[in-house]
């Protein structure tokens, strides 16, 4: 079951992977302002939902500043989506399923994730990102279309391979939603 993997500190070194990967790839490409150097600068996140006891650097964005013009640079992450405390996962799968009470129950006792909360991500996905622009510009490579009433469990379905696998397409898919403008409600 996906909620399995969100206990699961092996998902999230995963993740922290994937995020240095995307990290080092940015860096290499440099300053978009001025072509410098980019140095590390991470800092630090209070992220919600994972399980107790992973490392401090899980609690890290790793974000980037330039040398010349100090221009700050937070590379694409499938660990955190933008502006949101939880990590990505939880919001993922939060969403996935409808909010039955049986659910709703599980994702508070097991993640402390309120109601209200699970309600405003619920509009989130549905009513704000199906109206991004970063959704307007990528909704096109799926056939057939997503189904943005089902958001995001429709996306997580147009995904193959078992749930970890499935999770972190999906995760890597929404990973560059944090260098387009979000417009619309947070």
């Amino acid at each position: 079951m996906y909620l399995d993997l969100l206990h699961d500190p092996r998902f999230y070194d995963h993740l922290l992977m994937m995020d240095q990967d995307l990290a080092d790839k940015a860096r290499r490409a440099g300053c978009l302002e001025c072509s410098g150097r980019l140095d590390s600068a991470r800092f630090r996140r209070k992220p919600r939902g994972g399980p107790a006891g992973l490392s401090p650097e899980h609690l890290q964005q790793l974000g980037l500043c330039c040398d010349r013009c100090r221009r700050r640079l937070t590379p694409p992450s499938v660990r955190f989506l933008p502006h949101r405390v939880y990590y990505g996962a939880v919001l993922v799968l939060a969403g996935a399923q409808k909010l039955t009470a049986r659910w709703v129950q599980q994702l508070e006792e097991e993640l402390g994730v309120d109601r209200r909360t699970l309600r405003r991500w619920r509009s989130w996905w549905q009513e704000h990102f199906a109206r991004s622009p970063f959704w307007q510009a990528k909704k096109g490579a799926f056939q057939p279309p997503v189904i943005e009433a089902e958001l995001p469990g429709s996306l997580l379905d147009r995904f193959s391979g078992g749930e970890q696998d499935r999770l972190v397409r999906s995760l890597s898919w929404l990973a560059p939603l944090r260098t387009f403008p979000l417009s619309v409600g947070i």
